[in-house]
């Protein structure tokens, strides 16, 4: 039997998940107002316990890389790095834009998050959800502009689009480990995971050379 742990922490709407032989078999969304650094290993004991499972039953890892929130995206790919060296195991790391793709059906994807300051993320993804439009954070007028030709279908979650538009759900953890279920090539050794930000942070927006 292959077990899956996915984690997703990049926005507001956290989400955990357990698969099983490539199905989803909970899926459970988190809450909380200030960050999930403090409940995640709770929630996550949690999750296992009610399907009388400890740690070390998950033969895989998986977590989403962003882009998202910075604290938040840290928060999920060290709690699932730390899990993962602990219990022996590798790790995959999901876009959360290459998950919105998962609920698509459509040869062609266009998928959308809030990136907030009137800004959004972005990509377009192929039916075997590899990225045919790279990963962009634009304004959304700009993206809509820069998109390739051809028929889309649009996936969006909190995002208003000038198209019929799929709202993928805030929970993102089911997709992810879904993904990391059909690819298991791309498990790495935790120390090899490193996050997907897109854009840079505010301290490295406002920072400038110093004086000479």
């Amino acid at each position: 039997m292959s077990r899956i742990l996915a984690v997703d922490t990049t926005g507001e709407h956290a989400s955990l998940a357990l698969i099983e032989n490539g199905s989803i078999v909970e899926e459970a969304a988190l809450r909380s107002a200030d960050g999930f650094a403090h409940v995640l290993f709770g929630e996550i004991g949690n999750l296992l316990a009610r399907h009388g499972l400890n740690i070390r039953a998950i033969d895989l890892f998986a977590a989403a890389s962003g882009p998202g929130s910075f604290t938040g995206v840290r928060v999920g790919l060290a709690a699932v790095k730390g899990l993962a060296e602990a219990a022996g195991r590798k790790v995959v790391a999901i876009s959360n834009l290459q998950a919105l793709a998962w609920f698509g059906s459509k040869p062609l994807r266009a998928v959308a998050l809030d990136a907030r300051r009137g800004e959004i993320f972005g990509a377009v993804y192929n039916a075997a959800l590899e990225p045919v439009w790279d990963e962009a954070v634009l304004p959304l007028e700009e993206w809509l502009a820069a998109l390739p030709p051809g028929e889309m279908e649009f996936i969006a979650t909190g995002v208003s689009l000038p198209y019929p538009t799929k709202h993928a759900p805030r929970s993102l953890a089911g997709a992810i480990g879904m993904i990391a279920a059909a690819h298991p090539d791309r498990a790495r050794d935790p120390a090899e995971i490193d996050a997907n930000y897109v854009r840079r942070s505010d301290a490295e927006l406002l920072w400038k050379d110093p004086a000479p």
